[in-house]
């Protein structure tokens, strides 16, 4: 943090009160919930505010309804127009429903089928374009100019940015000692309102932008003190940005703390950390901060009350059963073996009887007699197992070796080193 003042012309808190006057009654004020197991690991104490669990799913209909709520007559009949991975999309398409304005969505062909779905539900149009965000932004310009519609910045306007900043006014009436706040960061445009709030309200706290490492232009932007372009490559489609925006990061620039990035492990791992530990779904890009979290990327005197923004919880269904799998893969608790028998009558039920005996939970079972390079005597067996963790795992590796069986893991895990 730079100590600079931020530009003139960012909302105030003022702007940002306002902005959560014209959202009363539209945006909720989602729970701040208390992590024990997230403190214990990280000595803090650790608050996890679930806009996870706000209207479409994300904080985005913060930002999007501000900056429809204050266009002209004559803009509103023109109607909105939007680019978007998924959240943004939804939160103007809800927002333009609202105030009974027309709104047409630009998604990249990859957009999840769930997000097309959710914008149409609010009666906006969607038009699928381009195999990146940039090149549907690119697409969504283009039709604002040929239809004289506003196009509502998913980031980059001050509008937006007061939005997505009654966000840190509602945490701030909720945890008034917050110490440090944790900020998924895509393009700025959510840290950047919670940053004005929060030098407003609560100088001393620390703010601290979390990006994934594939997709980390905004961390390099910051520590070369000027904005950068770069790759965008991650799971977390939330925050696949390739640049941040000219208005948030003026904002970042002088009044953040520290800003990092978490590695797609990490991601995946916190997703499923939250399914289990707060019972919350949440998608790659709103897990970020927990990421960081568990990683112990994030260093706060003991006992500080920290805050990580759960940001959205909108992930295709398919994608969240692949996380779910990667993620007990490596906490150890799933196991994949291939082994090697002879092949006679009796040596299915001998290998099977040790893992009945460990209460090891079978999920699948191939038996090959003809496989690949084995002689005719010898038959191949892969099993997919569900243990208790990484202990249980090596625990039944050890097992089966000792009782004479050629046993392989095909997984990373406890026998990755051997």
């Amino acid at each position: 943090m730079s100590g600079k003042p931020v530009p003139s012309e960012a909302p105030t808190l003022a702007d940002l009160r306002r902005a959560r006057e014209a959202l009363q009654g539209i945006a909720r004020d989602t729970p701040l919930l208390e992590s024990d197991a997230l403190s214990q690991l990280t000595g803090c104490r650790v608050f996890l505010k679930a806009e996870s669990l706000q209207r479409t799913g994300s904080f985005k209909i913060r930002g999007a309804y501000n900056r429809i709520h204050r266009l002209s007559p004559d803009e509103r009949a023109h109607g909105v127009i939007a680019a978007s991975a998924g959240n943004h999309g939804q939160g103007v398409a809800l927002a333009a429903r609202l105030h009974r304005v027309p709104a047409t969505i630009v998604l990249p062909e990859y957009a999840p089928v769930t997000k097309a779905s959710a914008i149409q539900k609010h009666g906006a149009t969607v038009v699928l374009h381009g195999a990146s965000l940039d090149e549907a932004y690119a697409q969504a310009l283009e039709l604002t100019r040929e239809t004289g519609a506003t196009f509502i910045h998913p980031f980059d306007d001050w509008d937006v940015i007061a939005g997505q900043g009654t966000l840190a006014l509602d945490l701030f009436d909720n945890l008034p000692e917050t110490g440090a706040v944790i900020v998924p960061v895509g393009g700025g445009g959510l840290l950047a309102g919670v940053a004005l709030a929060t030098r407003a309200l609560k100088p001393d706290a620390k703010l601290i932008g979390v990006q994934a490492r594939g997709a980390s232009a905004a961390v390099a932007s910051f520590e070369a003190g000027h904005r950068l372009a770069g790759p965008a490559e991650t799971i977390a489609d939330g925050i696949k940005v390739s640049e941040p925006g000219e208005r948030p990061f003026a904002v970042i620039q002088q009044t953040v703390d520290h800003m990092l990035t978490v590695e797609e492990e990490e991601i995946y791992r916190a997703v499923v950390f939250l399914l289990e530990q707060a019972r919350l779904v949440v998608e790659p890009a709103g897990a970020v901060g927990v990421a960081a979290l568990l990683s112990r990327r994030v260093q706060l005197p003991p006992e500080t009350p920290v805050v990580a923004l759960l940001t959205g919880a909108n992930v295709d269904p398919n994608l969240l059963g692949h996380l779910i799998e990667y993620g007990l893969v490596h906490s150890g608790r799933s196991l994949l073996l291939r082994v090697i028998l002879p092949d006679r009558p009796g040596e299915l039920v001998r290998l099977l009887s040790p893992l009945s005996a460990m209460r090891v939970n079978i999920l699948g079972i191939e038996h090959h007699r003809a496989a690949w390079g084995l002689p005719v005597n010898l038959s191949e067996v892969l099993l997919q197992l569900e243990t208790r963790g990484p202990e249980h795992s090596a625990e039944v590796l050890a097992t089966l070796r000792e009782k004479g069986f050629s046993v392989e893991s095909l997984l990373p895990g406890p026998d990755a080193a051997s």
